[in-house]
């Protein structure tokens, strides 16, 4: 998704004129309005300055939570804090604003104007103000008192914007497209090629690389610190286990009620309600006709239901309902709270009373007849009705209270001589130890804990550190012994180091084998002669076009292999290299080419190639232009910003 995200990122429309994006949704009209995720810089200090251009911090902050709420909106849950650096969009913010200011400059240079009636009637456009398709004041004033904006500040803005486009359309106005462009991009994206290759697994070569000592022990001096051993500790330590406290905790009367208040949210009741509802279903594309007959049943059964005060509802339901759920229970829904069903249903169904009939409801599911059932009123639990969960909450909070006093204790009277072994015969507690762990790892013994691994490695070896509170108990820790991290001797890792060394060699056996393969095709063998008797085997792509981009059919990812596929033709149809895709080497030759079926090329498809190259052309004539002003202009940027989005590319 990255990598889609970034092309999309090359377009002039979010590279160049983001902001015009942005300035569409009525509530991030402006890049100077909200705050983004902090960084150098008070509000008012200038952030850049564009020759006599100043754009605050407060302004920068503003646009990158203009642009961080878009991709939000976008991208909704795909959007994490990871992507959010990984597309770097300090830096987006950053050049949107200086090629904004660079326009803006050149529209004022060339002396291009807006008129008043421009403006107006670009703002009566926008759908956000208009009331049944026409512009309203009293809704453009609305929504903008909404968004805190006045009509000034929001019209400059829109001045801004539409001063931006006329300049935009005048530097892109050069731009041109003609038939034969037209004609050599339908061919480049309609003809495909068939690859033959042949890929050399490394796994293949391991048994037949020769392993000395001599070997073994020049690649060990090499790279022997890929083998190093990581620094390690061991711990003693005391477990202090809430449970063990429990007989010591007051289940009293004002231990409870403390609790309880100060807990109450957890005991709140919201207001629900229980229902029973005959459905006749309609379509939503049902015809009146249909309907009309639909609305009549409902209104025969409310009729018969009224006639017995509702007595007979189940049996209706049963019968005639379309709801097959609820129907087998007579009618009969469990409780639910608000926000739960469709408005008109929930309105009706809080508005009944147990054993009150409703007139006929019209959702989009049909005709509904409700009949109250039960009502629960919004409030809070009593402390009678939840007194065994109360007893337990008491329960688990003060004995881990007493359990983390009890460490606490232990601690400050004897952590200055890190003397663990009074500490557990004054406690009753057995002292345990963990063996060697190394940093991020599980604490044999206690099982995962970063945060008692964390605190554990700050500590130096016989030292005793503060109590760390875990799920299950609070443990007060001894480091008995820290080993530092090494590199080993070679008897110790030989085991690792070999195998390391076979696929190294693998791989140099692999490529040299594709090497050899390559330049026998090369020289004119025919590949499948060359391969028979190996145990590779010669495959095929299958036609595949440049439209695959990146993606060459049974191969995966491999742009050097895409890009050289339609470089091949009959005269040259092998690879000059050989390829590296993953852990594999590829012998590539072209087995067929087929050219572009040039008669499909109808008036219609000249004319959607036409659009997408002439947007092309006029991307790239701007993209010229702007690089031009960028080049005259004096552009400073604040050593605090340099810094921040320097530590971002890093990340």
């Amino acid at each position: 998704m990255l990598d889609l995200i970034r092309k999309k990122q090359k377009s002039l429309l979010i590279k160049i004129v983001f902001w015009v994006i942005i300035a569409t949704f009525v509530g991030t009209i402006f890049l100077v309005w909200g705050r983004g995720r902090g960084g150098p810089g008070g509000e008012g200090e200038v952030a850049v300055r564009v020759n006599r251009q100043r754009v605050t911090f407060g302004e920068f902050r503003g646009a990158y939570e203009n642009l961080r709420r878009l991709y939000q909106n976008i991208y909704r849950d795909q959007f994490t804090p990871e992507m959010e650096d990984q597309l770097g969009l300090a830096g987006q913010v950053l050049e949107g604003l200086i090629n904004q200011a660079l326009l803006l400059q050149e529209a004022d240079r060339q002396r291009i104007r807006l008129s008043r009636d421009e403006l107006v009637e670009s703002i009566a456009r926008i759908p956000a103000f208009q009331v049944d398709g026409v512009f309203n004041k009293e809704q453009y004033l609305r929504v903008l008192a909404y968004e805190r904006l006045t009509p000034e500040q929001f019209e400059e803005g829109q001045r801004r914007q539409l001063l931006l486009e006329k300049i935009r359309q005048q530097m892109e106005a050069g731009a041109a497209v003609d038939e034969e462009q037209i004609v050599d991009e339908y061919r480049l994206r309609h003809e495909q090629v068939n690859l033959a290759y042949v890929r050399f697994a490394p796994a293949l070569f391991e048994n037949a690389v020769e392993v000395t000592e001599e070997a073994l022990q020049v690649y060990y001096r090499e790279h022997a610190d890929q083998f190093r051993l990581p620094e390690t500790i061991a711990l003693d330590y005391l477990e202090f286990r809430p449970a063990d406290y429990e007989q010591s905790v007051d289940l009293g009367d004002e231990a409870l009620q403390t609790y309880y208040r100060r807990n109450l949210a957890r005991f709140d009741v919201a207001e629900q309600v229980q229902v029973a509802h005959i459905l006749i279903r309609v379509d939503e594309d049902a015809d009146e006709r249909l309907r009309a007959q639909k609305r009549q049943l409902a209104d025969q059964l409310l009729e018969q239901l009224r006639a017995r005060d509702g007595e007979n509802f189940a049996e209706l339901a049963r019968r005639y309902s379309d709801d097959a759920g609820s129907a087998v229970r007579g009618g009969t829904l469990d409780y639910f709270v608000r926000g739960t069903m469709v408005p008109d249903f929930e309105d009706a169904a809080f508005a009944l009373r147990p054993g009150q009939l409703s007139m006929v409801v019209k959702t989009r599911f049909g005709y509904h007849i409700l009949r109250g059932m039960g009502y629960i009123e919004a409030g809070v639990k009593d402390l009678a009705d939840v007194i065994d969960e109360v007893r337990a909450g008491v329960l688990r909070e003060r004995s881990r209270q007493i359990a983390m006093q009890k460490a606490t204790d232990a601690y400050n009277i004897h952590h200055r001589g890190a003397d663990l072994e009074t500490a557990a015969e004054t406690a009753g507690l057995t002292l345990r130890s963990t063996g060697p762990f190394e940093r991020g790892s599980t604490v044999p013994g206690i099982g995962s804990a970063p945060e008692l691994n964390e605190a554990a490695f700050r500590l130096g070896e016989g030292e005793m550190g503060r109590p760390v509170a875990l799920a299950e108990a609070i443990y007060l820790v001894r480091v008995a012994e820290r080993t530092p991290s090494r590199v080993p001797d070679l008897d110790r890792v030989r085991s690792a180091v070999e195998a390391a060394y076979r696929r190294q060699q693998a791989r140099l056996l692999a490529r040299q084998a594709a090497e050899a393969l390559l330049a026998e095709v090369g020289s004119g063998t025919a590949l499948e002669a060359v391969v028979r008797g190996m145990p590779q085997e010669v495959e095929q792509t299958g036609f595949f076009s440049r439209s695959y981009g990146n993606f060459v059919p049974r191969i995966g990812n491999a742009a050097a292999v895409a890009a050289a596929a339609f470089e091949l033709s009959e005269e040259q149809p092998v690879a000059d290299r050989v390829f590296q895709v993953g852990d594999r080497y590829l012998v590539v030759v072209l087995k067929q080419r087929q050219p572009a079926d040039m008669a499909a090329l109808d008036e219609e498809k000249k004319t959607e190639l036409k659009n997408l190259l002439l947007a092309r052309a006029r991307e790239n004539l701007l993209e010229t232009k702007l690089q031009e002003l960028r080049g005259r202009a004096d552009i400073k940027i604040h050593p605090a910003l340099q810094h921040s989005l320097k530590e971002d590319m890093i990340r």
